[in-house]
């Protein structure tokens, strides 16, 4: 019990911070919530990264949503009666929600506990109760990540090497002196931008060095500019996953075959995209340290926050850079399931902890309140008053999304 509670805390706080998070996203970026596209308050359906076309997740099936929500839901419910038996507060019903016109598919489980039994146990006894079910939710979510585990290194296999974007290299404007064919004398970023044609490579002077694009600038002013690369000159896309015909499984792969061709040589590149396998035929270019080179760049970036850590840690049993083939045609529809059910678990968690009237962390936030005080008044207004400021904050999310498309 006292673990439940501890989590329960964890949880608040945690969700408390990414809402905060969440929050200055919508009022500070909306370029990035009309990518997002979801809107901040939606009832997790079915299909619902195809409907608004987030290539970014993989799909949710109905199969899934009915799988995924019973788990969640029955255990959840589960560990509410369980703590209620512990601490001996009566339960009254308990059974699953069902569709009034389908099939009798249940969607959710609940537990009605009497709350004049509730209400004469410890205020702490009442707490382990009620973060009962988001503890459940937890066990659950580990249990998942150690499952996707599992079943990613039996069902998949290195296949290719994914690489984040073309080689490119910071030059102070000073030094670039034409662009497309328009000379230039000390131009700003803004000017280099303007003459750019969207969608075609740019050719960049930098004295007698080409390069082929403008990849940004960097804090301390210097231009990033894409290298007059292999890859980059001919659109290169996808995973690698042959060079001349040998397989390319690791960076080191990639790093030796390239290495064993001589600058100038034609190779066979073969790539992956998702769909289907393209083959294109390359020059090894010569890098700007003299070795032969395709000029596609790894970036090796750290995680950082709650959500960075959370999705590092669950994802640690895989290399970020290299494409994994299935080993059977199920293999990634399962994994798909998996993945959705660690988020799902987690995601309900959090959310059921919030310090709101409708969660179960709303009156886990009041019993603390009454704990530190020991005063309901107190409580039942701090309790009111929290639960007015997140309303109203999710108010102002909707507000801001519905304003970025506009």
């Amino acid at each position: 019990m006292n673990l439940s509670v501890f989590v329960g805390y964890i949880l608040m706080i945690a969700m408390v911070y990414l809402f905060a998070k969440i929050l200055v996203v919508y009022l500070f970026q909306a370029d990035l919530v009309r990518a997002i596209k979801i809107p901040p308050i939606t009832p997790l359906i079915p299909y619902l990264p195809q409907i608004f076309k987030l290539d970014f997740l993989p799909p949710f099936y109905f199969s899934y949503w009915i799988i995924i929500l019973a788990i969640v839901a029955i255990t959840h419910e589960f560990f509410h009666g369980i703590f209620a038996k512990i601490s001996k507060v009566r339960t009254k019903t308990t059974g699953f929600g069902f569709f009034p016109f389908f099939l009798p598919i249940f969607l959710a489980a609940f537990v009605n506990l009497d709350e004049k039994t509730m209400e004469k146990r410890s205020n702490f006894e009442q707490m382990a109760v009620l973060s009962a079910g988001t503890f459940a939710n937890i066990l659950t979510a580990i249990l998942g990540v150690f499952l996707m585990w599992g079943f990613f290194s039996l069902a998949f296999s290195p296949a290719g090497v994914m690489y984040d974007d073309y080689a490119y290299g910071f030059v102070d404007s000073v030094h670039i002196t034409s662009i497309n064919g328009i000379n230039l004398t000390n131009p700003t970023y803004e000017t280099l931008v303007n003459l750019t044609i969207p969608g075609n490579l740019n050719k960049i002077l930098v004295g007698d060095e080409i390069f082929l694009g403008i990849k940004g600038i960097s804090t301390d002013g210097e231009i990033a500019l894409y290298y007059n690369s292999p890859a980059i000159r001919n659109g290169l896309s996808g995973a690698i996953t042959k060079i001349n015909g040998e397989n390319i499984r690791s960076l080191d792969d990639l790093s030796r075959v390239i290495s064993s061709h001589e600058v100038g040589e034609n190779i066979t590149v073969l790539t992956y995209n998702g769909s289907g396998y393209s083959e294109i035929i390359l020059t090894v270019g010569n890098s700007p340290d003299g070795k032969p080179w395709l000029g596609v760049n790894f970036l090796n970036t750290k995680a950082s926050g709650i959500l960075g850590t959370v999705s590092a840690f669950t994802t640690s049993y895989k290399n970020n850079h290299i494409y994994y083939s299935p080993n059977f045609p199920a293999a990634k529809f399962i994994y798909d399931l998996f993945w959705w059910f660690v988020l799902i678990s987690f995601s309900v968690a959090l959310v059921n902890m919030l310090p709101v009237g409708i969660f179960d962390g709303g009156r886990f936030f009041y019993l603390t309140i009454l704990s530190v005080t020991k005063s309901k008044k107190i409580a039942e207004n701090s309790f009111k008053i929290m639960t007015a400021i997140f309303l109203a904050l999710l108010v102002l999310l909707m507000f801001f999304w519905a304003k970025s498309f506009i």
